[in-house]
């Protein structure tokens, strides 16, 4: 019966490893607070769980067979690299030129009663997610160190430590799309559409970045073997 309970470090380094892949500055974070800003926090968690969902099936992956994973997007990193580099520029021209409309619910209508309408940014930050590899690697990574130090010894362990991960990440987009909502009715929508661009912009350069160091590893590549070939 033991077994099937979690290593007693398995709850807060599990938690504290789902805050740490969430919290950085990157597209999920400006879709996050770009939705929690123009719809509410319900928007904005909408956006943050398809990051959930993603660092959910990683962590997964990870515990089903860290050394395959890594093997697997280290074989076609380029490939998953461009594709998640077009999608993000996509989405940033997308953001950038959409007409802002902040929406104020009506008196005594909660803010999760508009969460259907953001249902469709569930998989667009989920398809973010999993076609960053530096992310993934990173994800998979840390899973195995962590793994390691507290003792993962079964699938059972192994199970637990990914739900904690999840937990720990949708405690991040709760609590930055609670933060941002509370602060939304002192945008104007002239400065949601300043926020609406700069966003987008953000985007596209993430995107431009991660095609861009395929793009320049190429050439590298060929004039280096051009020069000593």
């Amino acid at each position: 019966m033991l077994d099937f309970l979690p290593h007693p470090l398995t709850l807060p380094v599990g938690l504290a490893v789902g805050v740490v892949i969430a919290a950085p500055v990157g597209p999920v974070n400006v879709l996050c607070i770009q939705r929690a800003i123009e719809r509410g926090v319900a928007a904005g968690i909408s956006a943050g769980f398809g990051a959930v969902l993603g660092d959910g099936l990683i962590a997964l992956l990870a515990a089903l067979g860290v050394g395959q994973i890594t093997d697997a997007i280290t074989g076609y990193r380029d490939l998953i690299q461009i594709v998640g580099g077009i999608v993000l520029a996509g989405f940033g021209v997308m953001l950038s030129r959409s007409r802002p409309k902040l929406v104020v619910n009506p008196p005594g209508q909660s803010e999760w009663s508009g969460l259907r309408a953001s249902i469709w940014d569930v998989p667009k930050t989920f398809l973010l997610t999993i076609t960053n590899p530096g992310a993934v690697l990173g994800l998979v990574a840390i899973f195995g160190g962590v793994s390691s130090f507290v003792e993962v010894r079964s699938t059972v362990q192994a199970l637990w430590l990914v739900a904690f991960i999840v937990a720990g990440s949708m405690m991040w987009w709760v609590f930055l799309a609670t933060i941002v909502g509370r602060i939304r009715h002192r945008v104007t929508e002239a400065r949601l559409a300043q926020i609406n661009y700069t966003g987008g912009v953000i985007l596209v350069l993430f995107g431009v970045v991660l095609v861009g160091e395929i793009a320049l590893k190429s050439l590298l590549h060929a004039f280096m073997s051009g020069r000593f070939g």
